[in-house]
């Protein structure tokens, strides 16, 4: 069976933000084993699992996404929606749109230290919708 859902994130300011507990609030009761593959339906946001205790991993990883992909590169052309669009965009393509999580014992098999993690890549991103697709 195949139950799918429409999970709408409010704003979020720019960085990483641990969403687990906000997927599992929408989420219906899950299968006793399955999948549960979640896609952002969006070109400047991501989805990434990583760790969930230590609040410092999603501020490095800001920093470091920040220093890798700068605003203001010479090289962009795509520039009318200002300037953390196109590094959102590449962000978003190198992170990745979906992610696909098994489900065991009615639960999302997470490892221990393992999180669900939105990826907000533009100042003002807005609202974000992530489809859930549950596979039983």
């Amino acid at each position: 069976m195949i139950q799918q859902k429409i999970i709408h994130l409010p704003n979020h300011r720019r960085g990483f933000h641990l969403i687990t507990s906000d997927i599992l609030r929408e989420l219906d009761e899950l299968p006793e084993t399955g999948m549960v593959n979640l896609l952002i339906q969006h070109t400047s946001a991501a989805l990434t699992l990583n760790e969930n205790a230590d609040p410092d991993v999603r501020t490095d990883l800001e920093s470091f996404t920040n220093k890798l992909i700068p605003e203001n590169h010479p090289l962009y052309t795509h520039v009318l929606e200002g300037s953390d669009d196109m590094p959102a965009h590449i962000k978003s393509s190198l992170f990745g749109a979906s992610l696909t999580i098994p489900v065991t014992n009615y639960r999302l098999n997470l490892g221990t230290w393992q999180g669900i993690y939105l990826c907000e890549f533009r100042n003002h991103g807005g609202n974000r919708r992530i489809i859930a697709t549950i596979y039983s």
